[in-house]
């Protein structure tokens, strides 16, 4: 089954990874910008960050036969700095029309301040201008809360809630994002968030319209193959072949891909070049093989 992450941190992941990926059906997959484990203390820290996943971490996916996609934004985390978020806000408008990128993300709450609020509205604001969809990040604490109020401020903005994906979903939050909307996201995690037999519980429940499933993988403890995973999950739990396919391809593509941004290219029928070079570098280390899929 081809399958499609539209939320994995593949910068902080290894090849190995993108090899076991690629082998268990990964075809695509979307990078959203995303906290780096401690704070960036100046603008031109994002703009090597962005430049890398426009730039060298598509290459590097292409390398392993996974089409890579991203999103561009301001994380919670980082909007209640001020001085560096005006920054970064100014900054974006530069990447938002760059190739590969398809949607302003992830963005939202944390804390739920003052601060993360204004530049929640501010992002989504530029998401209208743009005629991009947004990927929004539930807060860990207080979700339920932050996922109303989160809607309460789409709605505001004038935004349409089919332009919205909002991620990190669980038993608690999944019904009001749907009653909403909005799209809902849900992170597949070793110990926390959601696993794969209680996802396939949820699609029992509520079927697949409007869901999506990704790993959310990073530098912290998390499995890049937690959607191939949950698609075992989910046949073991007897739902049928066209609603996984539905969950973990046709809806992802359908999202992402409504303004146009998502160009998807055909399955590669020739070996892949290893001896191909992004900026003078290919990620050959000594000899070695790989074709496509």
């Amino acid at each position: 089954m081809k399958i499609f992450d539209p939320h994995i941190h593949m910068t902080s992941r290894t090849t190995d990874d993108y090899q076991a990926m690629a082998a268990a059906g990964i075809a695509a997959i979307i990078e959203p910008a995303f906290w780096l484990g401690q704070p960036r203390t100046n603008v031109g820290s994002f703009i090597d960050y962005f430049n890398s996943l426009i730039g060298f971490e598509r290459f590097r996916a292409s390398q392993f036969g996974i089409q890579h996609f991203c999103t561009i934004g301001l994380n919670p985390r980082e909007a209640n700095n001020p001085a560096l978020a005006d920054d970064v806000l100014a900054l974006m408008p530069r990447y938002l029309e760059k190739d590969g990128v398809v949607a302003i993300g992830e963005i939202g709450f944390d804390d739920q301040t003052d601060a993360e609020e204004s530049v929640l509205l501010r992002q989504l604001e530029m998401a209208r201008q743009f005629d991009l969809p947004v990927l929004i990040h539930t807060p860990h604490r207080d979700k339920k809360q932050g996922t109303a109020r989160t809607i309460e401020l789409v709605r505001r903005s004038g935004l349409p809630e089919g332009r919205v994906l909002i991620d990190h979903n669980n038993e608690e939050t999944l019904p009001v994002v749907l009653a909403s909307g909005c799209w809902a996201g849900h992170s597949i995690y070793p110990h926390t968030k959601m696993d794969e037999g209680r996802m396939a519980d949820l699609v029992k429940k509520y079927g697949a319209d409007r869901i999506v499933i990704n790993s959310a993988a990073d530098w912290g403890i998390s499995d890049p193959l937690k959607v191939p995973k949950t698609v075992v999950a989910m046949r073991d739990a007897g739902i049928d072949e066209a609603t996984i396919s539905r969950i973990v391809w046709d809806n992802p593509v359908a999202f992402f891909g409504q303004t146009g941004r998502l160009e998807l290219a055909a399955p590669a029928t020739e070996p892949i070049d290893l001896s191909r070079k992004h900026e003078g570098n290919t990620l050959l280390r000594g000899e070695t093989t790989l074709g496509t899929r």
